[in-house]
């Protein structure tokens, strides 16, 4: 419990009195002060008296229950001990007087600023009172005859002026330390309170929490810390962090990253760790703050979603392949069975024929593309014109559709653009977009397509005025063996959208249906990850 500060200064008080009054008697007796005083048996019985007086005091400093009546009892009977001192040594020619503006100065900073007018008040009485018993020679106490009234009248006025004024000075400079010293206090308790607010928070914290130094030793380590890892904080507290996260043991590199660490029951876990520089309020690094979270069970989820995931869409893949195989399976199948019939006419025997020659042409080429989704070559990088692939694409593209009907096609880009990529696969995703804008067209329309450079990124268009893509079909066109065509793979898009990630790059579609459909492919120039 702090004690009260008031009876602090009056202890301290009592110790500034002992300590004057020891070098008082002191200088006494080094001096020789028969020299100087007139009375020295006097001075000798008045430093005994303000002995003994200290001594009272401090044994009844830590009983007394006013303690103002306490403090205004001893600055008294200091302001009437200091006339005494003076009056025996000189009065008006004491080198003493100073003594009682130090009681004034101390009643202002020991008590409040009232106390130093009250101590001021009593100790111009007794000075003025002093002054008149010397000058009026009630008591002996010789002085210097030339020393007349006014020189008496003077005295006594700068003495009070004096006093007044150190009251004033030591009331107000005790008000402001009196104000000081609350407004420490009031920070002190929002401070204590700021700490206990940080503790709890930190304590409450789900995530485990840690603070360490620039050398790596550790100075917080919450209680999530202790459940994930297993470690008391008096364990790690002031050790290398290392020590209980020893992939920090080299280095207390900033990033997030996911480590795995063995508790001390040797259970492995998995966790996520975010680390940031801790840094005070001039911007200096002072250590780091890591934070992290156990992902062990989020992590055996995700691998759990993700092998559900892969086996639902083997099922569709494999749902969807039998599917596109069966229905020219079937038609070769009827094609076959109805020639074997040697009544059949022979032109009706050709039709047949060519039946399942065209469905057997289809078969191969949904293998085919299903062997290019499915097995992709590796890249064959190599630095290519973007714009004499393009031509070369929408040339082909003409010369289909002129039997398409009233079809123009709009190059949007000139000269050369070079980035480094495999020609062929490009050449591909090219052709697989413009044959589907054309097919897209049937009763005709317009095929733009467009290239623009931003720093170093590509961005190559595909905008079509053909019947569109429904809102609800977005979603699904890249997927493989999605189609709205009534012959078609659904394997054109997939391939595309494999390429262009196989290239680290970006491909998506917007569609007005029955207005336009924008694809565009972005890439880096230098193969390189958007």
């Amino acid at each position: 419990m702090t004690e009260n500060p008031l009876k602090q200064r009056t202890r301290a008080l009592i110790f500034i009195r002992a300590l004057f009054i020891t070098l008082l008697l002191g200088s006494a007796y080094i001096f020789r002060a028969e020299y100087f005083y007139a009375y020295p048996k006097v001075m000798s019985y008045l430093i005994a008296f303000l002995y003994v007086l200290t001594i009272i005091y401090s044994l009844i400093a830590g009983r007394v229950k006013n303690l103002f009546l306490f403090a205004y009892s001893q600055l008294s009977l200091d302001a009437v001990a200091e006339v005494v001192l003076i009056y025996i040594t000189g009065g008006i020619e004491s080198w003493f007087s100073f003594t009682m503006i130090l009681t004034v100065l101390s009643s202002s900073i020991v008590v409040d600023k009232k106390a130093g007018y009250i101590i001021a008040s009593l100790s111009s009485i007794l000075y003025v009172i002093m002054l008149n018993i010397q000058f009026y020679g009630l008591i002996p106490a010789p002085f210097d005859p030339p020393t007349i009234e006014k020189g008496f009248l003077f005295n006594s006025s700068i003495h009070i002026i004096s006093f007044y004024l150190t009251a004033y000075l030591g009331g107000s400079l005790s008000d402001r330390l009196e104000k000081t010293v609350q407004k420490l206090e009031q920070q002190d308790t929002q401070l204590k309170d700021l700490e206990l607010f940080n503790i709890k928070v930190i304590e409450s914290l789900p995530s485990g929490l840690f603070t360490a130094g620039t050398s790596g030793e550790t100075l917080i380590f919450n209680r999530a810390a202790e459940k994930i890892t297993g470690v008391k904080r008096e364990a790690v507290i002031g050790r290398h962090i290392g020590t209980v996260l020893p992939f920090l043991r080299d280095s207390l590199t900033e990033g997030r990253y996911d480590e795995f660490v063995k508790n001390s029951s040797g259970e492995i876990k998995t966790i996520s760790i975010n680390i940031s520089a801790l840094k005070d309020i001039n911007e200096r690094k002072t250590g780091v703050i890591g934070v992290f979270q156990d992902i062990t069970q989020l992590r055996k989820l995700e691998a759990e979603i993700k092998q559900k995931e892969k086996l639902a869409a083997i099922g569709e893949l494999s749902s969807n392949i039998a599917h596109e195989i069966r229905n020219p399976l079937a038609s070769m199948k009827g094609s076959i069975e109805m020639m074997r019939d040697e009544k059949i006419p022979t032109v009706h025997r050709e039709k047949l024929m060519l039946i399942a020659l065209q469905e057997m042409e289809r078969l191969n080429m949904i293998v085919t593309d299903f062997l290019t989704y499915s097995s992709p070559k590796p890249l064959e990088i190599q630095k290519t014109d973007i714009h004499l692939l393009l031509d070369e694409t929408l040339s082909l593209l003409k010369n289909i559709s002129i039997d398409r009907g009233d079809i123009s096609i709009d190059r949007n880009f000139s000269g050369r653009l070079y980035i480094r990529c495999d020609p062929q696969k490009i050449r591909q995703v090219f052709w697989n977009l413009g044959i589907n804008a054309v097919e897209a067209m049937k009763g005709g329309g317009q095929l733009t397509v467009g290239t623009e450079v931003i720093d170093d990124t590509v961005i190559i268009t595909f905008t079509d005025t053909g019947v569109g893509i429904k809102t609800s079909d977005t979603d699904r066109i890249f997927y493989p063996f999605f189609t709205t065509k009534i012959r078609g793979t659904g394997l054109g898009l997939s391939i595309a959208y494999r390429i262009i990630e196989e290239h680290r790059g970006i491909i998506s579609v917007s569609s007005l249906p029955g207005i336009k459909t924008i694809f565009r492919i972005i890439l880096k120039k230098d193969y390189g990850e958007l």
